[in-house]
C-alpha cells in the first residue's frame, strides 16, 4: 500500500475524515538546540521503540489484508490451529510450542468482555499487553485457574457499570491493546484437541453481553507503519510516535518526559513534518537515532550478554519495569511480547561457555541435562533455535525448531540417565538425530522456556546448562 495515510478506521464506522477540517500545522523541532534536539531524539526513540515496532505488528495482523500475516480484524478473537515456522515472519523470537490466537483489542468506544472455558487438560494463557509493551494482566492456568469465566477488558477512559458475569475487570491503560493466547499442543494427533478449544474462546463488545445499546463507534485514520527495516533509520518513525501516543493518556510519572519530547517536535496526535526540518535538525534527528542503537548494542553487550540481567527483568507490568525504557526497547528488539517471569522464563543462549557468539559455520555444541536436572516447571519447556540477524525460525531438512517436555519419551538419555542435546548445523548421526536441534549455517541463538516456571527456576537454584563448544 503505497499511500502515508489510509482511508480505514480501528473499527467498522461510516463516519468519514471531515474534508473541511482545518489543518494542523506540522510539527517541527524549533524549540531545541541541534545539541539537544539529538539527545532528545535519542531518548524518545528507545522509549518510543517497543510501540512503533507492535504497531507494526498489528498492523500486519488486523489492518493490512494483502499482508501474509492478517488474521482479520480488530475485536475479534483470531486462531491460528498450528504452530509457528520459519514462514511466520511478522513477529521476532516466536514460539512453536502453542498454537496462537490473537485479539486486537480498540477499547475507545466501550470494553470488550472475553469468555474462556473450563480447560482442566492443558495449559493455556491470555497474555494482555498494552501499547507500551507492558504485560498488565493474565488469564489462564496460572493466573486465574482452569475454571470457565468472563472477563471485562477496559479502557482507561471507560467508567461504567459491570454487569452480572463478570468475574473481574481488567484495566488497560492504553485505549488500543493486544491479546496473545497460546493453548498447548501435545503433538500433532492432539490438533483437533486445540482447535475444539480455540472455536470456544470468545469475545463480544460489553453492550452485545449485557444487552444494552452500543455506544457511539469511535473512528480514525490509520498510518502505514515503516517495514522493520526503515524504522531503525527512518525521521518518520517520530510521525508514528505521535500517531501513537494520542492512544496513551499520558501517565503522571511521564509528564515531565513528554514535555521534554515536545521541544523535539514529538507529542500525541501532532504531526511530524520531516520535510520541514533544516538539513541541520535533520542530522540531528537521524543521529540521535543512530545513538539509540549504538546504546541499545553496548546494553546488550554488557547487561544481557553478561548475564547482568535476563529476559525476567524485562517483560512486566509498567510498576515491576520500573519505566526502564532500555530495558523495555531491548525486550522488544530481542523478543517482543515476551511473557512476564511468572508465566514464563526464558533463559537465553547469545553465547556458548566461554562467552563466544554461536555459529553454526564454525562450531558444534552439547546443551547436556543432568539426571534428575530437566527444567523445573509446572508446565512444560522448550530450547528454540532462532537465525540471525532476523530473529526468527530456522528451516532445517527435519522441520525441527526446537525440543520440549512433550519430546522427552523420545530423546536418547545418557548412560548416567541425563540427556545431552546436540546444537548443529550438520546431523549428528542416526543414534543422535532424535536429539538434535538443527543450527543454521551461520550466527544463531536460543531460548529456553519455561512455562509457568517452579519457584526454582526464577531464584536462582536451578540454572539452564550451558552450551558446550565440541570438536568439529
Amino acid at each position: 500500500m503505497a499511500s502515508a495515510v489510509l482511508a480505514l478506521t480501528l473499527v467498522a464506522c461510516s463516519k468519514a475524515p471531515d474534508p473541511t477540517a482545518t489543518t494542523v500545522a506540522p510539527a517541527v523541532a524549533t524549540q531545541a538546540t541541534p545539541a539537544e534536539l539529538r539527545e532528545i531524539i535519542k531518548e524518545a526513540y528507545t522509549y518510543g521503540f517497543p510501540m512503533v515496532d507492535s504497531y507494526r505488528i498489528q498492523y500486519s495482523y488486523f489492518v493490512d489484508q494483502a499482508n501474509p500475516e492478517y488474521k482479520g480484524g480488530w475485536n475479534k478473537v483470531h486462531n491460528v490451529a498450528r504452530v509457528f515456522t520459519p514462514q511466520d515472519k511478522a513477529i521476532q523470537t516466536p514460539n512453536s510450542d502453542t498454537p496462537y490466537s490473537f485479539l486486537g483489542a480498540d477499547l475507545r468506544a466501550e470494553p470488550l468482555v472475553i469468555s474462556v472455558p473450563a480447560i482442566p487438560d492443558r495449559y493455556y494463557s491470555l497474555q494482555f499487553i498494552d501499547m507500551y509493551t507492558h504485560n498488565f494482566a493474565y488469564v489462564g492456568s496460572r493466573a486465574t485457574g482452569r475454571e470457565a469465566g468472563s472477563y471485562l477488558l477496559a479502557g482507561p477512559r471507560w467508567q461504567g457499570q459491570v454487569p452480572e458475569g463478570i468475574k473481574s475487570v481488567i484495566r488497560s491503560e492504553t485505549d488500543l491493546a493486544f491479546v496473545l493466547y497460546r493453548t498447548q499442543l501435545f503433538g500433532d494427533a492432539d490438533l483437533g484437541a486445540v482447535k475444539k478449544i480455540q472455536a470456544q474462546y470468545r469475545v463480544q463488545p460489553l453492550s452485545r453481553f449485557a444487552g444494552t445499546l452500543p455506544p457511539p463507534a469511535a473512528a480514525a485514520e490509520i498510518i502505514q507503519p515503516l517495514s522493520a527495516e526503515a524504522q531503525k533509520t527512518s525521521p518518520e518513525f517520530f510521525g508514528i510516535l505521535n500517531f501513537l501516543l494520542q492512544f496513551t493518556p499520558t501517565h503522571p510519572s511521564e509528564m515531565a518526559l513528554m514535555e521534554r519530547f515536545a521541544k523535539a517536535g514529538i507529542s500525541a496526535g501532532k504531526p511530524f513534518d520531516v520535510a520541514a526540518l533544516s538539513p541541520e535538525q535533520r542530522r540531528a534527528v537521524e543521529e540521535g537515532m543512530a545513538d539509540a542503537w549504538r546504546a541499545f548494542a553496548q546494553f546488550k553487550a554488557e547487561v544481557i550478554d553478561t548475564g547482568k540481567k535476563s529476559s525476567a527483568d524485562g517483560f512486566g507490568t509498567r510498576a515491576f519495569l520500573g519505566n526502564d525504557y532500555m530495558m523495555r526497547m531491548a525486550s522488544a528488539v530481542l523478543g517482543i511480547y515476551g511473557n512476564s517471569k511468572e508465566e514464563a522464563n526464558y533463559p537465553a543462549y547469545f553465547t556458548d561457555s566461554e562467552g563466544k557468539p554461536l555459529d553454526g559455520v564454525a562450531n558444534r555444541y552439547t546443551v547436556r541435562f543432568e539426571p534428575g536436572k530437566l527444567p523445573p516447571v509446572n508446565s512444560f519447556w522448550s530450547l528454540t533455535m532462532y537465525e540471525l540477524p532476523a530473529s526468527l525460525l530456522t528451516a532445517n531438512p527435519i522441520n525441527r525448531y526446537l525440543i520440549n517436555s512433550p519430546m522427552e519419551p523420545k530423546l536418547v538419555r545418557d548412560a548416567d540417565g541425563g540427556i545431552t542435546l546436540y546444537i548443529q548445523h550438520e546431523s549428528p548421526g542416526k543414534a543422535k538425530e532424535a536429539n538434535w536441534l538443527p543450527a543454521p549455517k551461520g550466527p544463531f541463538f536460543m531460548v529456553m522456556r519455561e512455562y509457568w516456571p517452579k519457584p526454582e527456576a526464577l531464584d536462582g537454584l536451578w540454572k539452564a546448562p550451558p552450551a558446550v563448544r565440541t570438536a568439529q
